[in-house]
């Protein structure tokens, strides 16, 4: 059992829980991982490019001249590939499958990897609750900026420092400027909460970086997609009753 530290919305420590090992202590699979991962995009992939064969192009019924005496090759249809404006011979069509199958036990795996890469790195908090006392995107973002500033370890970091060359002026030089630039790291959060909330999802709709879900909804894409996740306690209890 892992011992984990638990916090309030406004990122003070109020307790500890203990996170199963069998969840949250696995040992990482690269290669399960993007197995899982390849199969998740490819059924979630839409297929929308499509092109019409010869059968599919409107017009063509007719012969466009008799089959013999013009001197002209023979020709039954205006719609053959051949043709210009006819159908596509082997462009992409709508019917194509690219359902992939993995197993159960094999895509739940992941998604534990996942969660233990997260706990490793410290990179999940844990908060007895999630509330929202109105829709406001600000209300959300609040809560997210608390857990940012107060827990989330600094990850602004400062570019190298630029010198100045020395400049010369009426046989004068002038001491050499350094000038400090700092690069803004981007929010990347996952939410994740044990039951919908419609004053929570609709307060965090708008947030750049940031995606809540509830529990029923956890996926392997989203966990490796954002840097930190943000978890209630009762989404980790239920997530253990469940596995």
């Amino acid at each position: 059992m892992i011992n984990y530290k638990v916090y309030n919305q406004e990122a003070e420590l109020v307790g500890a829980v203990d996170l199963a090992d069998k969840i949250f202590n696995v040992k990482t699979n690269q290669a399960l991982i993007h197995q899982a991962v390849v199969a998740q995009m490819a059924n979630a992939r839409k297929v929308i490019a499509h092109t019409k064969g010869r059968g599919e192009v409107r017009g063509g019924g007719k012969k466009p001249w008799k089959q013999k005496g013009t001197g002209r090759a023979r020709h039954g249809s205006s719609r053959s590939p051949i043709w210009k404006g006819g159908g596509v011979t082997f462009g992409p069509t709508n019917e194509r499958n690219f359902k992939k199958d993995i197993n159960k036990k094999m895509k739940q795996k992941a998604i534990f990897m996942a969660l233990s890469d997260k706990v490793a790195n410290v990179k999940l908090i844990i908060l007895d609750k999630l509330e929202a006392s109105e829709y406001k995107t600000k209300v959300f973002n609040q809560i997210l900026s608390n857990l940012e500033t107060k827990i989330f370890v600094s990850e602004k970091k400062v570019l190298p420092e630029i010198e100045q060359p020395l400049i010369e002026n009426n046989s004068e030089l002038k001491p050499k400027t350094k000038a400090k630039r700092k690069s803004k790291v981007a929010r990347s959060i996952l939410v994740i909460i044990s039951e919908k909330d419609e004053k929570l999802k609709y307060s965090a709709k708008n947030l750049v970086g940031a995606k809540l879900i509830n529990l029923d909804n956890i996926n392997l894409v989203d966990l490796l997609k954002y840097k930190h996740l943000v978890s209630t306690q009762e989404a980790i209890k239920k997530l253990v009753e469940k596995y």
